[in-house]
């Protein structure tokens, strides 16, 4: 069988002083798998687009802004992860710097200024607890997991730099 997952990317956008994150609250469609949790912005690639040029355009269409400087942190091999237990493959980054002033919400729901510190106390996925450390460390070295879901949880990780 042949792997064929949905192809996305997934940012998180530091502030000036690189000690908070903007995340989206996901409190505005009813519908929304991600209802009632935080997550940083990002979205599914497109035919024509490469990750860079999809993370840049999703971070526009979400947060208003435009990406400036940006580095690839890692990738997220999520299987089963979807409602009907598709798998994802994500492309992990780190936005430093940007023009503009990110919007204070988008259709998905508010977007605030989150300390990193304090993440772990917010609403989110499970396996999303497991990885944001790498997003935010001081390696240099690019992260790579495996992270297979069930039923909505996380029931491995194994990750490689």
């Amino acid at each position: 069988m042949y792997y064929q997952p949905i192809i996305g990317t997934l940012g998180f956008i530091l502030s000036a002083d690189r000690k908070k994150v903007l995340m989206v609250y996901r409190n505005k469609r009813g519908d929304d798998l991600f209802l009632g949790k935080y997550n940083g912005l990002g979205g599914k690639m497109m035919p024509e687009e490469n990750v860079k040029t999809c993370m840049i355009r999703e971070i526009q269409e979400e947060a208003g802004i435009l990406c400036t400087k940006m580095q690839l942190r890692g990738t997220v091999n999520w299987t089963g992860f979807g409602p009907n237990g598709e798998d994802w493959l994500g492309f992990i980054f780190l936005i430093e710097e940007y023009e503009g002033e990110p919007w204070s919400e988008n259709v998905e729901g508010s977007l605030s200024f989150i300390d990193i510190d304090q993440l772990h106390t917010l609403p989110m996925w499970e396996g999303d607890r497991l990885f944001l450390p790498l997003v935010f460390d001081n390696n240099p070295e690019p992260f790579h997991i495996h992270m297979p879901y069930k039923e909505g949880q996380p029931i491995g990780f194994n990750c490689t730099r």
